[in-house]
């Protein structure tokens, strides 16, 4: 008999609705929420809000697609945290009340591994043990995966996290919001080695970028009082600097961890491994180190359904249910 996973993802601003059928993705669908850009990042109680118009539609909508009945679902997966509270409260509610009317069991599923586990949607697919790099908005990690739901955090931001880095930079130089991919744009039509910024050191593999921030704003605060056009004048070479900046702190402790355990198989996931400067230098370590990578689609980096789908389907093979007393946990840890 089938194992057919509805995986809901609801942590931040994206409404997603995927379904899983024997591990293979059958749809996954994405709700954007555009009322964040007027406020320059995202608003938790509007994000809530866009969420519960949101939900029932795109879950039904996924259920189309993959060509599936309700009533053929083995289990509900979603995402019970890390994440806005208000956010997951909706994605928990609504799994939690369609189980239940179903008689189904839930998943509940931590979003950084669905992640790691989004490399799992399709081929090709690593071998076990491997490390990932989670790089996102709101987390910076280095995981060692010994197993499909076996992971170890080697390395983490001690303070902000890359995806923050961008965004960060990007509202200084002007750009709205979600700046990060527009940095990423530009960068590409820049001098990535015409300005230097700090480059903080941490302790082990541990990672911080709050150095970089502080560093940019006082650079253009310098500039901009000798040249109040100092910016829009340098737009596309500020972007490329600390776009290389970003990438070279990430990838510099990538290869000490690598050299540390000794395992070559690297992947990237969350949703800075869309950044185009990481990708490049992923493939430039590929060639340089001889390390096997391992880089998803960009539908499988940023927040989508599928990788909780997917983690849906891995817990689901290990009879790992949740009570449906179960609420959310926006600050869930490994």
């Amino acid at each position: 008999m089938s194992t057919i996973i509805l995986g809901i993802e609801s942590s931040c601003d994206d409404t997603s609705a995927a379904v899983c059928k024997d591990g293979k993705m059958l749809s996954n669908l994405i709700a954007n929420q555009e009322i964040h850009k007027a406020y320059g990042g995202v608003v938790p109680e509007l994000a809530s809000r866009d969420h519960e118009k949101n939900i029932v539609p795109v879950v039904h909508q996924a259920l189309e697609k993959a060509g599936v009945d309700k009533r053929e679902l083995s289990a509900i997966a979603f995402t019970v945290g890390p994440g806005l509270l208000g956010s997951l409260l909706v994605g928990t509610s609504f799994a939690k009340t369609m189980a239940m009317a179903l008689g189904i069991p839930i998943i509940t599923v931590h979003h950084m591994k669905a992640h790691v586990l989004a490399h799992f949607i399709e081929d090709p697919k690593p071998a076990f043990p491997f490390l990932c790099l989670t790089v996102s908005g709101g987390h910076t990690q280095i995981v060692l995966v010994k197993d499909h739901l076996e992971m170890e955090i080697i390395g983490q931001t001690i303070d902000d996290a890359a995806g923050e880095a961008f965004d960060k930079s990007a509202k200084m130089f002007g750009l709205p919001y979600p700046g990060g991919p527009l940095v990423d744009k530009l960068a590409k039509m820049g001098d990535p080695d015409k300005f230097a910024f700090a480059r903080p050191r941490v302790p082990g593999l541990n990672y911080s970028f709050s150095g970089l921030k502080t560093s940019v704003l006082y650079y253009l605060q310098k500039q901009e009082k000798e040249n109040p056009n100092f910016i829009k004048e340098n737009l596309n070479d500020l972007c490329a600097s600390v776009q290389k900046t970003i990438v070279e702190i990430l990838i510099k402790n990538l290869i000490k961890a690598s050299k540390e355990t000794g395992i070559e198989r690297i992947a990237i996931a969350g949703g800075v491994s869309a950044n185009s400067g990481l990708r490049d230098k992923m493939h430039e370590m590929a060639d340089r180190r001889g390390w096997e990578i391992f880089i998803p689609r960009f539908e499988y980096c940023t927040d989508n359904a599928a990788m909780i789908a997917m983690t849906g389907h891995f817990q689901y093979l290990k009879e790992d249910f949740a009570d449906f007393g179960v609420t959310p946990n926006p600050r869930f840890g490994f």
